[in-house]
């Protein structure tokens, strides 16, 4: 039977050998980081899990507003994802576009997906806010305050079930927007 002497010094330089060969890796070169060349699978889940965790780990805290399905919310927040958000996520009657095939990871299709859960809720507040590094999706809270934030969460509640008829309605712009006639 091993001692524990001979345990630890095992441990040890297998440490320090997956150290070595996780830096000859590193700086060699040799890992695709090409936005199309997709991760293999261990790298992908390894990403995909921390980002999931984090997320849910810093979303757990917050408070979804009383009114959040409020008409004023919905087209306030409608107007702000048509301008900052469709090109990425995509619109009701649009599957594709330069951005959601050209960007790794692809970014979800908000227009086909359906969130009516509070963790779901709290989770697309946070990624709005803070962004996600390395994937294109940018922290809107350095120019956007929580209230305006709240109304694109507002607006992806609903984005699912429109049409693109109501969405094109939704989203314009009009005078309350900020669009002054003078």
């Amino acid at each position: 039977m091993p001692t524990l002497a001979v345990f630890v010094k095992s441990c040890l330089i297998a440490s320090i050998f997956a150290l070595f060969s996780g830096g000859v890796v590193l700086y060699s070169g040799i890992y695709p980081i090409g936005a199309d060349v997709p991760h293999n699978k261990l790298t992908f889940w390894l990403l995909e899990t921390l980002r999931e965790r984090s997320i849910a780990r810093s979303a757990e805290d917050l408070h979804i507003p009383e009114d959040l399905n409020s008409a004023e919310r919905l087209l306030s927040g409608g107007a702000d994802y048509n301008d900052m958000c469709a090109d990425c996520h995509l619109k009701p009657g649009k599957t594709e576009s330069d951005f959601s095939i050209g960007l790794y990871p692809s970014p979800p299709n908000l227009s086909a997906i359906t969130t009516n859960n509070g963790n779901a809720i709290k989770r697309q507040f946070w990624i709005i806010k803070h962004g996600i590094k390395a994937s294109g999706m940018p922290a809107w809270g350095y120019t956007h305050d929580d209230e305006r934030i709240w109304n694109m969460v507002a607006f992806l509640q609903r984005l699912s079930t429109l049409t693109p008829e109501q969405y094109q309605i939704l989203t314009a712009r009009g005078d309350s927007a900020g669009m002054h006639h003078h």
